[in-house]
This record gives C-alpha cells, sequence and structure tokens, in this order.
C-alpha cells in the first residue's frame, strides 16, 4: 500500500484541502481522509499540487497520429475541406502494418497520458491488410492498439467499427478497402475476436460500433443492435458534415440523428460523435434521451466541420464528452477551452455555463466514463482506481488563485507544462517533475 498526500483533491462536493489518499497494490483507492493514515510504515509521497479526475478520450483513430500536420498544404485552386482531407486519411491508412500502427498508438497513447488522460476510446476500423484481406486473427489490427495501450500504461475501450460500404448504398471505393466488413455477420466475428483480443490487457474493454448511416446500411444497423449484448457501450459518427446531412435526407428522408432517434432505443449507452449540424428537434430529443454527444473540438475545428450547438444542448440538460479524434489536439484543457470559446464566438456572450471549468470536468469525466461502458460515482471513490491529472500549485496563475478560482485557473490558463504528471492506478507515469 501507498498513500498520497494532495493540497487539493477535487470531489464533487468541490475541493478538499490537505487529502490523504491510500491505494493499494493494485492502485484501487482504500481511504480518502483530511487525518493522516495510523499505519506507520505506510510511505506517504507529499505532493503540492492539485489533483483533478484523469481526462476521458471518448473518440480516437489512433492511426491519424501518423499523418499530423500531414494535410496542412492546401492548393490554392481547390476548395480543401472534409472530403478532400479524407485522401490524405486514405493513404495514410493504405500506409501501416500491425507493428507500424502499434508504434504510431504508444506514441499517441504516451503523449495523451502526458497531457493527463488516463482512459482512451479507440474507434478501430483500419482491419485488414494492405490489400483489403482478413488477417487469420480477425483482431490482429486492434490487438496491436490493446498492446500499444499496454505498454503505455493507458486505459483502453477497443471499438471495433463496423463499416460496410462507401456512401449511402454505395460500393465501397478501393481505398476503404482495409475497413470493410460486407455483412453483420462479419462485423459479430470481428466483435468476437477484438472480445479474445482485450483479455490480453487487464485494463482493456470493449464497445462495439457503426461507423456511420452512410457506411452501414440501415436494416444492418438495426440487426447488429438487436444482436449484441447490451452492456456494451454503442458508438457511432453522425451530422458531422453538412453534405453527410443532405445525402441521409435524400436517402433515408430524415436528418441522421432524427433517423437514429426514430429507429433505435437510444439511451444513455449510445455515444454519437460529433453531431455538429442538429435541428431544433434534434437538440431537444437527443439531450432527453440521455445519450453521450461526443465533441471533438481540435478535429472539427481543422477539418471546418461547423461548431456545435453546445449552448442549446446544455440549456436542454444534454450530455456530452470529448475526444480528440484526428490528434490535431492532445490537450484537453485547450478542447475544453475551445467548447466555450466557440460558443462565445457565435453568441457573442460569455456565459456559456454559469461555472463553466466545473461544468466541463464534470460533463466530460462522467460521461467520459459512460463511453467507455463503466459508471463511477464521484471524480474519487473508495474502490476505484486513483487516476488522476495533478497540477502543480507552485506555478505563479495557481499559486495565485484563491480555492474558488482554482479550477478556473487549471481549465482556462493551464496547459500540461503546468502539471506534476499523470497518476493511473495509483503510479506516476511520465511525471512531470
Amino acid at each position: 500500500m501507498k498513500a498520497y498526500k494532495f493540497k487539493k483533491l477535487l470531489l464533487k462536493s468541490g475541493w478538499r484541502e490537505d487529502m490523504y489518499v491510500v491505494v493499494d497494490a493494485m492502485g484501487n483507492i482504500t481511504s480518502i481522509s483530511q487525518e493522516r493514515p495510523q499505519t506507520t510504515s505506510l510511505f506517504i509521497e507529499n505532493i503540492e499540487g492539485a489533483a483533478i479526475p484523469g481526462f476521458m478520450n471518448a473518440h480516437s483513430h489512433a492511426f491519424q497520429y501518423g499523418m499530423a500536420g500531414r494535410a496542412e498544404l492546401h492548393n490554392h485552386d481547390i476548395d480543401d475541406d472534409f472530403w478532400t482531407w479524407r485522401e490524405s486519411m486514405y493513404a495514410c491508412a493504405l500506409s501501416h502494418n500491425p507493428e507500424e500502427m502499434r508504434k504510431v498508438a504508444l506514441n499517441l497513447y504516451r503523449r495523451l497520458l502526458r497531457n493527463g488522460y488516463t482512459h482512451v476510446a479507440e474507434f478501430h476500423y483500419l482491419h485488414h491488410d494492405r490489400q483489403g484481406k482478413p488477417y487469420s486473427n480477425l483482431a490482429e489490427t486492434g490487438q496491436a492498439m490493446i498492446q500499444a495501450a499496454a505498454e503505455a500504461g493507458i486505459k483502453i475501450t477497443l471499438i471495433p467499427v463496423f463499416y460496410q460500404q462507401g456512401n449511402f448504398s454505395e460500393q465501397a471505393n478501393e481505398r476503404q478497402r482495409r475497413f470493410i466488413c460486407h455483412t453483420v455477420e462479419d462485423y459479430l466475428r470481428l466483435l468476437e475476436s477484438s472480445a479474445a483480443a482485450v483479455k490480453y490487457y487487464d485494463q482493456a474493454n470493449l464497445g462495439f460500433s457503426v461507423h456511420s448511416l452512410r457506411a452501414v446500411e440501415p436494416q444492418s444497423i438495426i440487426s447488429l443492435f438487436d444482436a449484441v449484448s447490451a452492456q456494451l457501450p454503442f458508438h457511432i459518427h453522425a451530422a458531422e458534415q453538412l453534405k453527410e446531412v443532405a445525402d441521409c435526407k435524400r436517402h433515408l428522408k430524415q436528418r441522421p440523428v432524427e433517423w437514429i432517434l426514430n429507429n433505435l432505443p437510444v439511451n444513455e449507452r449510445f455515444n454519437i460523435v460529433h453531431c455538429t449540424h442538429l435541428d431544433d428537434d434534434e437538440i431537444q430529443r437527443l439531450a432527453a434521451s440521455r445519450a453521450n454527444a461526443v465533441l471533438c473540438p481540435g478535429t472539427e475545428g481543422n477539418l471546418g466541420d461547423g461548431i456545435f450547438r453546445l449552448r442549446e444542448y446544455t440549456a436542454h440538460k444534454g450530455r456530452w464528452s470529448i475526444g480528440t479524434d484526428s490528434h490535431i489536439s492532445l490537450n484537453p484543457l485547450e478542447d475544453l477551452r475551445w467548447l466555450d470559446y466557440s460558443q462565445r464566438l457565435t453568441s457573442h456572450k460569455r456565459n456559456t455555463f454559469s461555472d463553466g471549468a466545473l461544468h466541463m470536468i464534470t460533463q466530460s469525466f462522467f460521461n467520459g466514463k459512460s463511453a467507455m461502458g463503466l459508471a463511477v460515482e464521484d471524480f474519487f471513490s473508495i474502490g476505484k482506481a486513483l487516476d488522476a491529472a495533478v497540477y502543480d500549485l507552485t506555478e505563479p496563475h495557481l499559486e495565485q488563485a484563491s480555492e474558488r478560482h482554482l479550477l478556473s485557473a487549471i481549465i482556462y490558463v493551464s496547459n500540461p507544462q503546468d502539471m506534476r504528471g499523470t497518476l493511473i492506478n495509483g503510479n506516476w507515469s511520465q511525471p512531470n517533475y
């Protein structure tokens, strides 16, 4: 057993000062108290830091970290957008074998840990070899993601993705050949193989996914959902791009999120990624469904997707979390800030939330946990792992902050270099001091 004494520890009820947190050999919390543990042989590490819960990365395509910065040279006579960006992504997807994928993912996951993320949902659709043929181990590339997470020491929810076709009812193009499962049965075999792969690492678990309405036939989506255990979290891209919305209306006679709400039993296990373009009815119904909107502001800004209507969604008590998606931004503080700032820029008001820092930490943590298929009652709880992002209270902007404004100073002013480090399962991962 070991113990940490944090100058500040964030709980749902607010900051607590001079808190002792004791963990067992597995890194699970056995006590949280302002009283010093009585065990004389217990080593206690004093930390002049503020501990907040480790960040949840609810949407990652790890292989795309291998193209970071490579799609930013724009030909002056071409309107570069999401659809042209995909060509660079396809080239990246066709370039890596499983070992190279593992190395890219390892570098990514180490950087995520360095920045305070402790769990990542890997939305993984690069399944087959470079010729588009399944590996003998159907989850060969998913297993590479699990191995990378294990080596880095980050927790992972592997979410193998069902990708059946090209744009609505069109055959997949040749550059998508590594993604494709032709039938629900093909995907279920992949999911079964992925379930075996997560057993490789005791900090891994499983979810399931449909890439998007444009990538899978509607009846296949319904059949798949009926066939998979109700215990697994479900993820799907929807309404990221205006063209996608227009194509969906043309083919399915409904908007993407509208179709999902009308045809699937949407509830807390649903994680709908982007949701950039929703009408008023979708905003209200999505919030009422208790589904989780997974927002990826770094990628959504980089791709020119648009701005999610977070101000209105929040007014309807909608649930949301964050993800790094294509990994243009790996800083959770930057992504949280831009979620708020984009609303300020469009509303011309500063009060997106009554207490922005606490609201954003609460939403991104608890709903991020749900996206991983997990549930917790507090930021730190007895019986749960000690996973924390710890900020250095000797940094001038944090040292001068009152308790009332400390969390705001962390969220709106700090950066990863202001951290003392990330704790995962009660141990430092790449401490920064």
